[in-house]
Formats: structure tokens, sequence, C-alpha cells
């Protein structure tokens, strides 16, 4: 007797679809899986067992063979425990192999027969529309698989709920994502008028969120830098629907979904500085995604930036110039987008008073250099704007919070730069100023904004990276400004927030 059902392994954030196949021939009783499992996939043959027995079903005496084709790609998870029985079920004959000929089925089964959730349901039912297949997911991921567009989804609650409908006896409801749910309410981010002070920082905010760039804060203990670095989600553009759909499956594939099925924000994430580099980039036995991924499209905010460790610092550098993140292990090459905005703060020195006479340390200003000296100057080349955030003065206390500008209107502009450059790139798979060709933008420069950059760069001794780097920040600004060209006032203020290493 011989059946199959339709499931999926995952490589990276893409499902590839996995037939199982049921042998079963005469011989000794044995249950035996192949085809690259791991550990828990080979272990599904007793879940299926007891699920099975708690049905009244008993697997017959015969020698069962459950093959996962093809055999060559690594299979993972305990996803593969539904579509396993179902193959089983229908090679016993209890359902018909054409109820399930058309199916692609993901879900763990409990002891007790439940289907329960699982990561990376939506992968899975984004292959299963492009291969037109009925998705099989259990009740607790359903909402999540409805976002993959107008396919047939089956959320039974347990395995004999959805014995029961292909007989006929119970049928289930199609799932559908309900309008509501599909317009979420924005969260709130606070305002940036709460902050006192700090004028320099905000325009440089602004500029970040403006262009997607990386930005590092400097400055002492207390003076708000993690206050502005958590409010920038407020001035952040809203996300577009392949962008939701993108870091959905992300999510989705680390197991971190939401209750609404769907993020309908970008992300923002801020590990604490005992991150490990497996913890930032992704990897362990299972190559899941990490911090720099989970934060795609979105902001990754290192604070006491100093403090991570430099290998987990160093594994930084290539994901963000290229966007994404390889990760490499014996049995598998495992690639996840990465396209981040890194926000980062420090304290300029260990004690973190470094140019204040009253409040530094001894060892000033030989403990500044050495704390510096902890990041790399590579990534260090890789942040656009670096910005000093000073201590706050008494008469920027007594200013009334009402006088300062409010985040709806920065977010207003930042909303309008970002469609400049939608509207710049729209022929390509750019979408900010941040990971835009330099090459191109340079050509918008005016022949006196040339000048003044060259000089600097020559003076300076600014590396070609950096260069490209400024001629890119030159350009948000200039999209700020709604002017065509780059003009010398872009290129100096670019130049103000360079840092020359």
């Amino acid at each position: 007797m011989h059946a199959s059902v339709k499931t999926v392994a995952f490589i990276g954030i893409s499902a590839i679809e996995i037939e199982v196949q049921i042998q079963m021939s005469n011989g000794l009783p044995a249950f035996t899986v192949v085809g690259l499992p791991d550990k828990t996939v080979a272990e599904s043959r007793e879940r299926i067992r007891a699920c099975l027995f708690s049905m009244g079903i008993s697997l017959p005496p015969k020698r069962i063979t459950v093959n996962l084709a093809p055999a060559d790609v690594q299979k993972e998870g305990s996803h593969y425990d539904l579509p396993i029985a179902l193959a089983l079920l229908a090679a016993m004959g209890i359902i018909s192999p054409e109820d399930v000929a058309d199916v692609l089925a993901v879900g763990e089964l409990a002891l007790n027969g439940a289907v329960t959730k699982v990561p990376g349901v939506l992968p899975a039912a984004v292959c299963a529309k492009s291969r037109n297949r009925v998705l099989i997911c259990p009740e607790e991921c359903a909402r999540e698989a409805v976002w993959a567009g107008d396919n047939a989804v089956l959320a039974p609650k347990n395995l004999l709920a959805l014995v029961n409908h292909f007989k006929g006896e119970q049928i289930l409801p199609r799932i559908i994502a309900q309008e509501s749910e599909r317009t979420v309410k924005r969260k709130n981010f606070g305002c940036f008028s709460d902050i006192k002070g700090q004028m320099t920082a905000k325009r440089a905010m602004e500029i970040a969120a403006a262009g997607a760039h990386n930005m590092l804060m400097s400055g002492p203990p207390g003076v708000g830098k993690s206050l502005l670095a958590s409010k920038i989600s407020g001035i952040l553009p809203p996300i577009t629907p392949e962008e939701a759909l993108e870091i959905t499956m992300i999510h989705s594939l680390a197991g971190q979904m939401t209750e609404c099925g769907l993020v309908t924000e970008r992300p923002y994430r801020a590990p604490h500085h005992s991150a490990s580099a497996v913890a930032l980039v992704g990897g362990g036995a299972n190559a899941k995604p990490g911090e720099i991924s989970l934060a795609h499209r979105g902001i990754l905010f290192l604070d006491e930036l100093p403090e991570f460790s430099g290998q987990a610092l160093e594994s930084l550098r290539q994901p963000l110039e290229s966007g994404n993140i390889t990760i490499s292990r014996a049995c598998q090459h495992v690639t996840y987008p990465a396209r981040i905005q890194l926000i980062a703060a420090m304290n300029p020195c260990r004690c973190g008073y470094l140019g204040n006479s009253e409040k530094e340390c001894s060892l000033a200003p030989k403990c500044g250099r050495d704390y510096m000296r902890k990041i790399s100057g590579p990534l260090l080349d890789r942040i656009d704007i670096f910005v000093d955030v000073p201590d706050v003065s008494v008469s920027d206390f007594a200013r009334d919070k009402n006088d300062a500008e409010k985040s709806e209107r920065i977010r207003e502009r930042v909303i309008k730069a970002r469609a400049i450059q939608a509207d710049r790139y729209k022929d390509s798979s750019v979408m900010t100023n941040a990971e835009a060709d330099g090459h191109e933008l340079e050509r918008c420069l005016t022949e006196n904004a040339k000048q003044i950059l060259y000089r600097c760069v020559d003076r300076s001794k600014i590396s070609a990276r950096g260069y490209y780097r400024v001629v890119k920040l030159a350009r948000t600004l200039a999209d700020i400004g709604e002017s065509e060209i780059i003009e010398t006032d872009h290129v100096s203020e670019a130049l103000s927030y360079r840092r020359i290493i």
C-alpha cells in the first residue's frame, strides 16, 4: 500500500515542497523515517502512534517506511507530524488518497490527537498558494496563514476533526482574514516633544529616518540617547504590504508571531549587550534568524555599543553592507534578509564623563581612546551619522514641551522624503538612499558641492566607502529639502555628521 502527502522544508524564508511517501510492506513490524530527518522528525513516529491510539486506531502489523523526498534536503521540526499521519491514514484506507492529493499540510500532533502550533506557517501558506494547493495547518496558526493571500486554508483543532471533514461528517469552515484585522491601529511610540533639548540629535534622527541611515550617538549617561532611539519608530514611514509579508515570514520562522497574525509595524529590536554573535546574526543548530534579521526593514538598536563582544560587533559588518546574512553550516547554507537601520548609543568612555572636568576619571583622556578602540574602524566606517549628545541644560528643562516640535510633524517630512526616494528607485529593488548606488547619486552633485567634498576627502583621508556614504546622506538632505540636486549646503551638513577615522 502506498500514499503520499505534500508538506514543506524551510530554507531561510523560502518553503521547499516536500513529498511524504508512505509504503507498507510485508515483514516484521517497523516504523522507519528516512530522508535526512533530525531527531524531532524521527520522534514523530511515537507522537503519531500515540495520536492514532487516542482515536482508537492501531497501526497494522506491517513494515511502514516513511520517505521525505527529496532525500538530500535536511528536514527539521515537528511540523511533519500532520502530513505523515495523513499519508499513513490514506495508506491504511481510513481516508481517500484523493482527499489529500492537492493539499499541503503542516502541524505538530499532541498525544491526545490535537494539532498544535508550529513556526513557519506563513511561508508554507505562500508556498501552497503558489502551487494552488489547500493548506492544512493548526487552528492557532490560521490567522497567520490567511495573510498569504486568497487561498484555501483548513485549520482543524485535532486530527479527528480533519478525518471527519474528509469523510463529510464534520465540515471545517474556510478561514478568511477579517477586514478589521487588516486595519491595525498604530502603536503609541511617544513623542519627540517629550525630550528636553537635544535639537542636534533630533535633527540627526530625522535625517536617519528619512534615508534609513545608520547612526551612532555618543554622550554621558542620562542625557536621552536611549529615549531618542526608542521614539524613532514614531517617525518612520508606514510599512508597505510587501514589507509586512516579508517581515512576518521571518518572525514566523523564528516562532515570534503576534496574535494579529501579521507584523504591521516596522520592527524595533534592542538586544542586551551580553548578546552573542549567534543571537545577533542568527544560527544555532537549526540556523534560525537572529536579531539582525528580525529587525529587517526596521531598527536594530544597540545600546552601550562598546560593551558588546568584539566577535558580535564584527559579525555585523557584512550584513550592514549587503542587506542579508548567510548562515553556513555543515548540512546547509541559509540566507536571511537583514536590511536594517542600525541605531547605536555609547558613553564617551567607561566612566561616561569624558570632557567633564568635575566628573571624569583620572585616566582621561586615555580611557576614552581605549574605550572607543573596542569598536573597529571598518564597523565605524559603515555608520553614516555620528552625533554628540551633550548634557541637558537647565534652560531646556524650563521650556514648555508644547513649544517643541511633535513627532507627527517630523514624520510628515520623513514620509515625504521616502516618497521621493520610492519614485526615484521605482524600477529597482532599492527602497532608500542608504541602499542606493552611490555612483548614480554622485551625478546629482553640483560642481561646487563636488569641490567641497573632494577637498574634505583629500584632507581627512575618508575611505571610498565613506565618500559614497556622504553622497547618500547628502542626497537624503536634499530630499528633505525637496531639492532635485545636491547643493553645497547638503554636502556640508552631511560632512559634519561624518566621523574622521
